[in-house]
């Protein structure tokens, strides 16, 4: 079964991307990325994502997964393209970014994460951005592990 990473090429997007290519490593299995983007935001191009994927494996160096992109670029909700594709494809786990927002961005612009988190019907790992370097907080080595003193990998 997939892993789904709902991808946008922001920090939070690329922190999710690269977990969940990390992910696939470890199960050994195949990436689902969904690219939802409003026609607003302008023409959305799916290949960043997949020399995106590229990079990563480069610099974590594992294999890469067998990768589908799956574009919709007159998106009115991104959660219900995750969920939607989560659930055609049976997914193992979705993996998302997640940013702080204030209360009022909340209200206005609507909750992805929180919908994602509770109507799915599989695992969500839900990945924060380290402000500094636009990864996760705490380096993960190959295995996906947490590296540092008590890690004999790292």
């Amino acid at each position: 079964m997939p892993v789904v990473v709902g991808f946008v090429p922001t920090p939070e997007g690329r922190a999710a991307l690269r977990r969940a290519v990390l992910e696939c490593h470890l199960r050994d299995t195949d990436l689902i990325i969904v690219n939802s983007e409003h026609k607003s935001a302008g023409p959305a191009d799916p290949y960043p994502s997949a020399a995106e994927v590229r990079a990563i494996c480069a610099e974590l160096d594992v294999a890469e997964p067998n990768v589908r992109i799956r574009l919709n670029q007159d998106a009115y909700e991104p959660a219900d393209d995750v969920l939607s594709v989560a659930q055609e494809a049976d997914a193992d786990l979705i993996v998302i970014g997640l940013r702080r927002r204030t209360s009022v961005g909340k209200l206005i612009l609507g909750g992805s994460a929180q919908r994602i988190l509770l109507d799915a019907s599989c695992p969500v790992l839900a990945v924060k951005v380290d402000g500094l370097t636009g990864w996760q907080s705490e380096p993960l080595n190959a295995r996906g592990s947490v590296s540092g003193a008590g890690d004999p990998a790292g």
